[in-house]
């Protein structure tokens, strides 16, 4: 669970009500006819942007990215690299589906060292797959931006809606409560959609993109290194390159003893 998206959502929502709630009623804030203008002409203008298809599996896809950590960290990988490469070194490539490997990218790689596919053809395929699937995720965070954008903009169409209803009927001085409330709420609901959540779900799964696209790159490397069955002296300077250097192992760098696990020393967080 991402606890920085609900907390950051939580406060945001908190702190709007009780800014709202010190200086008047919550209830005058609650406009149906408003917030039907925002969602509804939201909605449709993302149907018209999307294909229909994808624009369901794409905002679940999305909400699940914004709220749900699954990734694997960089160091965490390399562990599982030394580990790998150490067992290949020993028992050969055959021994390494012995090793437990729970992220499904990795583990297709595996695989496809297992069944004795030549290097060139599993990163090809590994490349394919990833390109593939950073894609996808790019249509949530797509389908999210759009959302911010358009909200704005009927909260807008709401206002003149309002400001119609108004001006339409001057001479009934009840209805113009009404009708300025629609056309100040929706403007108000507009921007609060856009600005608290759509807008930043879109910004947190652009960087959960960037990050998932480093990590397979990672991962991509690291099973041509444990295809190649090379040095793990050689595999850990190769793969640590990919991270930063406060993160990097110093001293001893684990020489291949046959033991499964790599023997390195974790930098110390500074």
């Amino acid at each position: 669970m991402d606890i920085a998206t609900l907390l950051g959502l939580f406060i945001g929502v908190s702190v709007v009500t009780l800014a709202i709630m010190t200086g008047s009623e919550l209830s005058i804030f609650l406009n149906l006819p408003g917030f039907l203008i925002v969602l509804g002409g939201t909605f449709a203008a993302t149907l018209i942007k999307f294909p229909l298809s994808g624009v369901f599996v794409a905002f679940f896809v999305g909400i699940k990215a914004a709220f749900i950590n699954e990734r694997e960290s960089p160091r965490e990988i390399i562990d599982l690299t030394m580990r790998m490469v150490k067992r290949a070194r020993k028992a050969g490539l055959l021994g390494l589906e012995r090793i437990s490997v729970k992220n499904t990218f990795f583990k297709k790689g595996i695989q496809l060292c297992v069944d004795g596919r030549e290097g060139a053809v599993i990163r090809k395929l590994l490349t394919s797959e990833m390109e593939l699937a950073i894609q996808r995720q790019e249509v949530g965070e797509k389908v999210f931006r759009a959302i911010g954008e358009s909200a704005p903009a009927f909260g807008m169409v709401g206002t003149l809606v309002g400001l119609v209803q108004m001006l339409s009927s001057m001479d009934d001085p009840t209805t113009i409560g009404r009708a300025m409330a629609v056309a100040l709420l929706t403007t108000l609901y507009g921007v609060l959609v856009a600005q608290l959540i759509a807008l930043p779900i879109s910004d947190k799964l652009e960087a959960k993109n960037e990050i998932e696209k480093a990590n397979r790159v990672l991962i991509i490397e690291a099973i041509m290194q444990i295809h190649e069955r090379n040095n793990p002296t050689a595999v850990l300077d190769i793969l640590e390159a990919y991270l930063p250097e406060k993160q990097r192992t110093q001293g001893d760098r684990g020489e291949d003893d046959g033991d499964d696990g790599p023997k390195t020393r974790r930098a110390t967080d500074k």
